[in-house]
């Protein structure tokens, strides 16, 4: 959603350090709240259930929590991507009574996986009653948090986003501890629901307050999918990419096998979700970034081609773009690049303070250098798709799917020594491939503009 972090640029323009620190823990909540939310009440119910909830219990809650976060992903992720862009030009039109008519189009429309969700839980996995019908309602409220997420990134109001995913993180801790100790992996589950739906509930009242509108056309958007169709296949990649190393992993012999079917590699999920972590302050500067500095000089450059501005004028836009894109980008380098070494040389004694085995030693710190690279090609394709460069994006998307696949697949067959290779050099050459493709597309953004993407001259 570009360009619309109003209340972001607002707060990084107070002179003070709380408007900097509140702009960046908003910028971080919007982009990444889920992830952060579920990382930090997963670990904190890890470290609480040790004394005093079932350990066998625990890895039950543990692999259907991390199934349904990296399932419903993959499944929403489509989705989420057209919607995205759907509602993006109807607030660039000033079109928006469609909004909570598309919010609920989309619960309906991830609805549709119930058949799948169904059989998986209450057939296919040995489980419980009680822990199948808790985990098909955890799968869909997961889900519906995910696409409600994007509406979030259009709201101004980033302090009540801020404080209901706190509120949600807490309520899931503590109701999942409360009940867990009482009805074990069905308790945890329905805790851990209970939570969310808080959380989903405040997400989806705000929604409706900033959108004051009927419930209508709940479908149109969906549309937007065949127009779009390289944005809507590219989210597929991405979030493909983002999971394959794991599910590779977890066919490896010495993986762990729960519910007779659900399979994980449990090393490899906590070094790799741990090191994953460690990028949150780099993407709170990336979005802040892009927010503040970046969209001001994109925004100025193509009013004044609107405008029919003078070529030395347009050049001089042009110019404040690529300016302001290699600040950006610096700033993310240096910051994370600083966190990032430290995270390496201090790994040891992270894994310990968190009673992570430190045979994963190698692993995290693979992780920790390869999520550098990630959110760094993060920051190319988010300048890709500001300048609709769609079929670059898909390419970049796939070409991580891909390299993650074969990279993985390879560094498996190495042995243990190898293990978080893969995640590493596809990070590092899709990067690498992004940031030419980038690079030379917005230092020809003014032919991109009137010659590449003028229908008139296309014709």
């Amino acid at each position: 959603m570009a360009g619309i972090g109003f209340e972001l640029r607002k707060l990084a323009r107070r002179d003070d350090l709380m408007g900097v620190v509140a702009s960046l823990t908003h910028a971080s909540v919007v982009s990444t709240g889920p992830w952060i939310m579920t990382v930090l009440a997963l670990g904190a119910i890890d470290i609480i259930g040790l004394n005093w909830l079932d350990q066998e219990e625990m890895k039950v809650f543990r692999i259907i929590v991390i199934y349904n976060f990296g399932f419903s992903l993959v499944a929403a992720g489509p989705l989420m991507m057209v919607a995205t862009r759907y509602l993006a030009d109807r607030i660039y039109e000033k079109k928006v009574t469609e909004t909570p008519g598309m919010l609920i189009g989309g619960f309906i429309v991830l609805l549709v996986q119930m058949p799948i969700v169904g059989w998986f839980y209450g057939y296919y996995a040995a489980l419980d009653p009680a822990v199948r019908v808790a985990a098909i309602a955890n799968y869909f409220v997961i889900s519906f948090i995910w696409y409600v997420g994007i509406f979030l990134s259009a709201l101004r109001d980033f302090r009540s986003i801020t404080i209901g995913f706190a509120i949600g993180m807490s309520s899931a801790f503590a109701f999942t501890v409360l009940l867990g100790g009482r009805w074990g992996a069905a308790g945890m589950l329905t805790g851990f629901s209970v939570g969310l739906t808080l959380l989903l509930s405040l997400e989806v009242a705000r929604v409706l307050v900033e959108f004051p509108y009927g419930f209508t056309r709940p479908f149109a958007f969906l549309r937007a999918a065949r127009k779009y169709w390289e944005l809507t296949l590219g989210a597929l990649f991405y979030n493909l990419a983002v999971w394959i190393d794991k599910w590779i992993m977890w066919t490896l012999p010495d993986r762990d096998e729960i519910a007779a079917v659900m399979i994980s590699y449990p090393l490899y999920d906590s070094t790799m979700f741990l090191a994953y972590m460690t990028v949150i302050p780099a993407i709170a500067v990336f979005v802040l970034s892009v927010e503040t500095d970046f969209f001001e000089r994109y925004q100025n450059f193509y009013k004044d081609v609107s405008g029919h501005a003078p070529w030395r004028k347009l050049t001089e836009d042009h110019q404040e773009i690529l300016a302001s894109l290699s600040r950006g980008l610096r700033n993310v380098v240096v910051f994370q690049g600083c966190i990032t070494a430290f995270v390496v040389l201090a790994a040891p004694n992270i894994l310990s303070l968190i009673g992570v085995n430190l045979i994963g030693l190698g692993m995290f710190r693979l992780g920790v250098i390869g999520s550098f690279f990630h959110v760094l090609m993060a920051f190319v394709t988010v300048v890709l798709a500001y300048f609709d460069l769609r079929r670059k994006l898909l390419f970049v998307y796939f070409l991580l799917f891909v390299t993650n696949t074969v990279f993985s697949l390879i560094s498996t067959r190495m042995g243990f020594a190898y293990y978080g290779y893969g995640f590493f050099l596809s990070a590092l050459v899709t990067l690498v491939v992004a940031y030419v493709l980038a690079a030379w597309s917005v230092g020809r953004l003014p032919y991109l503009t009137f010659i590449a993407n003028n229908p008139s001259v296309k014709g």
